[in-house]
């Protein structure tokens, strides 16, 4: 299957970004989440994604991969806080812009993980309701930045389908170092399977004594052909020192 990914499309022209525009907000995680502080780094899960990050600059230091699809089999696999706290440990590299984006519109979540406005967002963007900066939110002075879901849409698929939605994709891998993109679970809507051909690679989370076998092999099935960079164990059992122990398996 011939896919077209963000990185492997010639551009017409270059995109333009004023990061001068983009709103800057605080950093406030929600209480219910645990995000990755470095301020804090015994008291949050530093080490599990330094070290995934680790994992997957070796998978990046092959052909571009800079735009990267996390999504799971089914709801309540932990999919929106890996890629938050896979988006905190890729920014806090030197040189290293991250752009973290909600795409999953029927249930976003990364505005309530952050505590910032959910619009406008992407689905401003895509439907010619808001500039680019008006759709990205800078966190702190990092080099994390987010872009939300925006307004609720009644057929996200048909949406995503756009051609802006490609070109959007293209023009991020071209602005950032790191472009994640947390999505729908992929045994409940087609969104990510769609995604998943449009961008360089897709990490699966499974969370461990809750995933299903069978639900994850139809995920994995779901996904063809597509580049599955590796699958993602999460919420293992607690360690001494607190921490709930998470690894990736490359492909």
């Amino acid at each position: 299957m011939t896919r077209t990914t963000a990185t492997s499309t010639a551009l017409a022209e270059p995109p333009v970004l004023n990061f001068d525009l983009v709103r800057t907000v605080p950093f406030r995680p929600s209480p219910d989440t645990v995000l990755l502080d470095p301020l804090r780094p015994l008291q949050t899960p530093s080490e599990e994604f330094g070290t995934l990050r680790t994992s997957l600059a070796h998978l990046k230091a092959g052909p571009g991969i800079r735009t990267i699809l996390v999504t799971s089999s089914s709801p309540e696999e932990g999919k929106s806080f890996t890629a938050a706290n896979l988006a905190l440990a890729e920014a806090q590299l030197a040189d290293n812009p991250t752009l973290l984006c909600d795409f999953d519109l029927r249930w976003p979540s990364l505005h309530r993980i952050f505590q910032i406005d959910r619009g406008p967002g992407l689905s401003d963007y895509l439907l010619g309701q808001a500039k680019l900066a008006e759709v990205i939110q800078r966190i702190g002075d990092s080099s994390l930045f987010v872009m939300t879901a925006g307004a609720p849409v009644l057929s996200p698929l048909e949406l995503l389908h756009l051609g802006q939605t490609r070109r959007l994709l293209i023009d991020l891998s071209n602005l950032f170092r790191c472009v994640i993109l947390d999505s729908p679970p992929l045994l409940s809507a087609s969104d990510a399977s769609l995604l998943a051909t449009l961008v360089d690679g897709t990490l699966l989370v499974a969370r461990l004594d809750v995933t299903r076998v069978d639900a994850m092999g139809h995920a994995i099935q779901s996904l063809g052909q597509n580049n599955v960079l590796g699958i993602i164990a999460n919420g293992g059992r607690e360690g001494q020192n607190g921490r709930r122990n998470s690894s990736c398996m490359p492909k």
